[in-house]
């Protein structure tokens, strides 16, 4: 349908063969495999531990039980996100207390909003790497070891991003990592925790698969005739399949990335003919990211419907990342409602471009004459 897709999948042969081993192995469910493409994945973020699980809301869900999270505790968090964030928190029995962003040149939850949310309640600050550029770390952490709170990373978008030369997500207590269609390391739908913390590590494997003290794979090997449950758990786990072709996509993730980082190098070249287009992140000083995104700020008077349905109707695919959190139904009927000024802001102008790997500088070039062609009219 479209000549210009949001986003695009791009697996090798070697991708293919390695599903095809899996099928043709017999063992499906979470086994060596996964084992593999955990011990890889804590090399590469050079982090002591990693569970690789069902979806990246999982990961999420599975940091905040493993941090004792539940009623009566407050997670600040942004609402300029994708929902998973606050439901999670929400489904623990705690509360989401939304803070606004940095401003509409970085779209990360801003520091000085967090500290001003803080009260006895607060447990955790859930963070968000918006696009893959990095929040404000150093600031963040100083504010939640001033106030005793634990650390949670959403870096969704942010596998491959560093900050300080630490890959995000390992930067706090725990870190959730999504492998969702989209994302810059894709097998359809998994995720990822990582710690180094051991404590936490203990928790989050026994967690992850219904708290029992041996897996299928152990009994099946006969490692192991039965099992306790030590923990009340969910079953989090990810399949052999998906963890194959998360292992020879993890290969090609800094290669990809840096495929992304020219293409938005190229948009932001050709953009900046446009004074009724604003380009955020443009103050960001970090060298490596994972570009998982290309967000754009449409100047006020741009009518944004008329915009979108304008590159619709050339076959170009654009998003809003993201509707406001706090301005869904079930927040607003449930009285999550809090003053986010440059979120409310941001949001009626934001519209996310097509970015991927295999993108042209050709379907870029028909993206902007695209945009040209609507602000001419």
């Amino acid at each position: 349908m479209w000549t210009v897709p949001l986003f695009d999948i791009s697996y090798s042969t070697e991708e293919i063969e390695a599903v095809k081993n899996v099928l043709e192995s017999g063992w499906l469910t979470m086994g060596d495999r996964t084992k593999k493409f955990e011990n890889a994945l804590a090399k590469y973020l050079n982090c002591k531990y990693a569970f690789v699980v069902s979806n990246g809301t999982a990961a999420l869900h599975l940091a905040l039980l493993a941090l004792d999270i539940g009623r009566n505790d407050e997670v600040i968090c942004p609402s300029l996100t994708f929902v998973a964030g606050s439901n999670t928190i929400i489904a623990t029995g705690a509360k989401p207390v939304f803070a606004d962003i940095e401003s509409a040149n970085y779209l990360c939850i801003s520091s000085e909003d967090i500290e001003k949310k803080i009260n006895a309640k607060t447990k955790a600050i859930q963070v968000m790497h918006y696009a893959g550029y990095p929040c404000e770390m150093d600031s963040i952490l100083s504010v939640a070891e001033k106030n005793n709170l634990y650390v949670i990373e959403d870096a969704a978008h942010a596998i491959g991003s560093e900050y300080h030369e630490k890959k995000c997500g390992t930067i706090g207590d725990i870190g959730c990592f999504s492998f969702f269609s989209n994302k810059n390391l894709s097998v359809g739908e998994g995720g990822l925790v990582v710690t180094n913390n051991s404590k936490l590590a203990k928790r989050i494997e026994l967690i992850r698969s219904h708290g029992m003290t041996t897996l299928t794979l152990d009994r099946n090997r006969g490692h192991a005739f039965t099992y306790d449950v030590i923990e009340s758990g969910y079953n989090y786990r990810i399949d052999e399949m998906r963890s194959a072709l998360g292992y020879f996509q993890l290969k090609r993730l800094d290669e990809n990335n840096i495929k992304r980082q020219e293409l938005v190098k190229y948009y932001i070249d050709q953009l900046s003919e446009i004074d009724m287009i604003d380009i955020p992140f443009q103050e960001s000083s970090n060298s490596l990211l994972s570009f998982h995104i290309f967000p754009i700020l449409l100047n006020k008077t741009i009518d944004r419907l008329k915009f979108m349905s304008a590159l619709k109707r050339m076959n170009i695919q654009t998003s809003i990342h993201y509707p406001p959190i706090h301005k869904f139904s079930y927040y607003v009927q449930n009285k999550y409602r809090y003053s986010l000024p440059v979120t409310d802001e941001v949001e009626k102008r934001l519209v996310t471009l097509p970015l991927y790997p295999a993108m042209q500088m050709n379907d870029i070039n028909y993206i902007l004459e695209s945009i040209k062609a609507f602000l001419i009219d």
